[in-house]
Formats: structure tokens, sequence, C-alpha cells
């Protein structure tokens, strides 16, 4: 298991499988600077809670399809508002993340035209 502790101080406890989603956890991990938690300061508690939510998801496959999986992805950036979105961009950006930014990034590109 490893700890992420967001900017205001929240603490989450996942599975490494999930956590290496990002590739600037995994880097940290292959460095060996995990053992206290890996502080995020530019990551509050809301929007890691969502990353993780998006990353579990992803680990696990949706549940089956690549089809499913792509529901999901539509229903979950769909039902998240403005600020979340351009936050959840920048997390997924700092985290290097590219599926989750390529996810959001299009989301705008969406809301845009």
């Amino acid at each position: 298991m490893i700890v992420l502790k967001s900017s205001d101080g929240e603490t989450f406890e996942i599975e490494e499988a999930v956590a290496l989603q990002s590739q600037t956890i995994a880097h940290m991990v292959e460095d060996d600077c995990v053992e206290n938690g890996i502080p995020l300061a530019n990551v509050t508690g809301e929007i890691l809670a969502k990353i993780i939510e998006y990353c579990k998801k992803h680990v696990e496959g949706g549940g089956g399809s690549e089809e499913e999986l792509k529901i999901w992805d539509k229903e979950f950036i769909e039902n998240i508002d403005q600020s979340t979105l351009f936050n959840l961009i920048l997390a997924a950006n700092y985290l290097n993340i590219k599926t989750l930014l390529d996810l959001t990034c299009q989301r705008v590109a969406d809301m845009i035209s």
C-alpha cells in the first residue's frame, strides 16, 4: 500500500497498482521515496479522491470490456462541475496521468465547441 497526502492534510492509502497510474508517483516509488507517504502539495483531498476513483476504475478495467470503461469515463467526466474539471486537469498534469489528462482536456474542448 502507498500513502498519499493531499495539500489540505487528507491521507489516502491506496494499492500500489492504483498509485502507479501516475508516472510522477511511479518515479517516486522507483527512487524509494514513499516510506513516510507521498506529499502532493498541488492536489487537494477532493481532487485526489476523484483521481483515485478514476485510477482504481482503470486498474480494475471497468468491469470487463473496453467499451464499458469508455462509458464509465464519459459518465465520470460529465458529472463533475467546471471548477473540479479544471483542478483535475492541473492535477492530472502534475501527476502525469496521461489518460486522465486526455479525458479532461477533451471535455474542455467539447464544452468550447
